[in-house]
């Protein structure tokens, strides 16, 4: 698949992940997020057991697929998922949409690698869009209201998520695939969560529900398999910093199925900063048109040189 093929794949199935999420909310934050990547775990090793695909890796390449579960795929998505009891899904969306921001300084720092300016530019012009687009929500925002704890909570689990696609940005420049890696990152994530249940005395609850299941089907083989199968591909063929974009662009697909699905009314501030969003995405992702040298159409005769 092209590099827009996988970016649109991953911006749509992102973009209708946010209300599979809400028929989660049975059961505790790390309780819903350890069953949605126990089931996207076993799925990938079946998979890989099935083509045989190597799985043996050093203990270093371990450690990092490790880290790459730990905040990818668990403490990331319990801390927004928490942070959702305090801010609305418009204002986290907004704040989410800052990993654009962390990925440039932390591939600055861990790569070496200096964004380019139309990527900065691109950013603003993307993250002014959907500001703009939750507006009310930010305007609404009181810190007094718990508001705070639910911005600082959601901003740690937003850079933790960027912890984790430079753990995969490592990996892949390591030459591990990212079928196997996101297999044993799942893994170490799902085993990190249980354990935390465990200790903390949550109760291990599971709904029954069609809802529910439904929900958790389409959330670990969609939402997780498949889209972090293709974001972090992305990631290794285009930069953190580009691919992360899609967190400002998924909102905006959440917002047209919200539409048609909860009756959303849409306003002039929503139709321009959506505009901004996508201008922001036109910037990113489109190649700069090499310059070709211009030919005289004329070719000029030789100066000729008298003699003194």
């Amino acid at each position: 698949m092209g590099q827009l093929g996988l970016y649109a794949a991953v911006v749509l199935i992102w973009g209708t992940t946010w209300i599979a999420i809400k028929y989660q909310l049975s059961v505790p934050p790390e309780v819903a997020v350890a069953w949605r990547f126990i089931l996207a775990a076993a799925i990938l090793f079946a998979y890989v057991a099935i083509r045989r695909l190597p799985m043996r890796y050093s203990l270093r390449d371990h450690v990092f697929m490790a880290v790459l579960g730990v905040c990818l795929f668990s403490v990331n998505y319990v801390l927004i998922y928490i942070a959702g009891g305090y801010l609305t899904s418009g204002l986290l969306a907004v704040v989410f949409s800052t990993i654009v921001i962390m990925n440039m300084i932390n591939g600055a720092i861990f790569f070496h690698r200096r964004p380019e300016t139309r990527t900065i530019i691109g950013a603003i012009i993307g993250m002014a869009g959907i500001s703009l687009v939750f507006a009310r929500d930010l305007a609404a925002f009181d810190l007094a209201t718990g508001g705070s704890i639910g911005l600082i909570v959601s901003l740690v689990g937003s850079y933790i998520a960027s912890l984790g696609n430079m753990a995969s940005a490592r990996n892949q420049s390591r030459g591990i695939p990212v079928i196997q890696a996101n297999a044993w990152g799942m893994f170490y994530g799902s085993v990190l969560l249980v354990l935390y249940i465990l200790v903390s005395g949550t109760e291990f609850t599971f709904d029954t529900s069609p809802s529910f299941v439904a929900a958790l089907i389409y959330l670990s083989v969609f939402g997780s398999i498949l889209a972090f199968g293709f974001y972090l591909t992305l990631l290794g063929r285009i930069g953190p910093d580009k691919a992360s974009y899609s967190s400002v662009m998924f909102p905006v697909v959440a917002l047209l199925i919200s539409t048609f699905a909860e009756g959303f009314v849409w306003n002039s501030n929503i139709v321009l900063g959506v505009g901004l969003t996508l201008l922001g995405n036109i910037v990113i992702l489109t190649r700069r048109l090499p310059v070709r040298p211009v030919t005289a159409a004329i070719t000029p005769e030789p100066c000729k040189i008298e003699g003194r």
